[in-house]
């Protein structure tokens, strides 16, 4: 098959990182460690939040979302780079190489708009709490996070499902996984409207989500500084933890797809990856425990009641 003399790709090669061996045995060791502490603590939140009645609220709710998201994200490119560590031939055909991508969009861009809303959250919970028990009842809440799951399926992955892009040799690619940035590069023929499209989906799924955090907190700083000093303290620990992960979260990304490195002349884009894709779905479910005091007393609970199992028997 030929597009404008040249062989439609029926596979990619995922270049990866190193082919030394004992380089990627340490890799290897250092990738499924961050594998298994992503799973685990995602899982360990998610089991947390729905066995204590105390963290039945909206804040949680949206966390044991994220949890759920950090999972699947993590989900999509490490088992395949692990993998890869040890085979010789790093293909991945063009059709499995598609699934992932869409995935990446679709928890990427779920991520981006959840972490907005629970932004808003904080902003109900702290500028309007009268209001709160209203604008954040339960029904809205589903309604909200169905809204994600949707709007980032339209928005991040149904533009690539309508206008594919066909993949032409030479079909190597300086990275391990199929990242849009990476992967627009093997198209068979250059199109302006591919290259707007792909700058439409990060500007969509980063600059936005990202102002509407910006407004909020800008918000809730405006609010905060008119309580009296006693208690700041309280109403910015409800936020540490959310303001942290954004941080993370949306400078690495912002870095990759609006910073020097997305023309991908060099190995920069793809270590930043690491930290967006694999580092920081891990690192989410760490601040949320170590920065609040809910999640901590409900770890403590759990973990007196695997000490003593008999006296927490007796309660019941």
């Amino acid at each position: 098959m030929e597009t404008h003399n040249k062989t439609l790709a029926t596979e990619v090669i995922l270049l990866g990182f190193s082919d030394n061996r004992q380089i990627n045995i340490v890799l290897f060791l250092f990738f499924i460690i961050i594998y298994l502490v992503t799973v685990v603590g995602n899982f360990l939140m998610i089991i947390i939040i729905l066995i204590s009645s105390q963290l039945h609220v909206p804040m949680y709710f949206f966390l044991c979302n994220l949890s759920f998201i950090d999972i699947f994200y993590s989900s999509s490119a490490l088992p395949k780079l692990l993998v890869d560590l040890f085979s010789k031939e790093r293909s991945i055909s063009v059709g499995a190489c598609a699934i992932q991508l869409y995935t990446i969009l679709l928890m990427g861009g779920a991520e981006c708009l959840l972490l907005a809303i629970m932004g808003y959250d904080r902003y109900i919970a702290i500028c309007r709490p009268l209001y709160y028990p209203v604008l954040m009842r339960w029904s809205i809440c589903y309604r909200l996070t169905a809204i994600v799951v949707i709007l980032s399926f339209f928005i991040f992955v149904f533009p690539s499902l309508v206008m594919p892009m066909p993949l032409c040799y030479p079909n190597q690619v300086n990275h391990f996984m199929c990242e849009i940035l990476a992967i627009r590069k093997l198209t068979c023929t250059y199109s302006y409207v591919s290259e707007i499209l792909v700058l439409c989906i990060c500007s969509t799924s980063l600059l936005l989500p990202f102002i509407a955090i910006i407004a909020s907190y800008a918000c809730i700083m405006s609010s905060v500084l008119k309580i009296q000093s006693s208690g700041r303290s309280k109403a910015f620990s409800t936020c540490t933890s959310h303001v942290l992960v954004v941080a993370l979260f949306f400078g690495t990304a912002m870095t990759l797809y609006f910073g020097q490195s997305a023309d991908y002349s060099t190995n920069q884009g793809k270590y930043i990856s690491v930290f967006y894709n694999i580092i920081c779905p891990m690192l989410n479910p760490i601040i949320y425990s170590l920065n609040n005091k809910d999640v901590k007393e409900q770890l403590k609970k759990i973990g007196s009641s695997c000490i003593s199992p008999n006296e927490h028997l007796n309660t019941w």
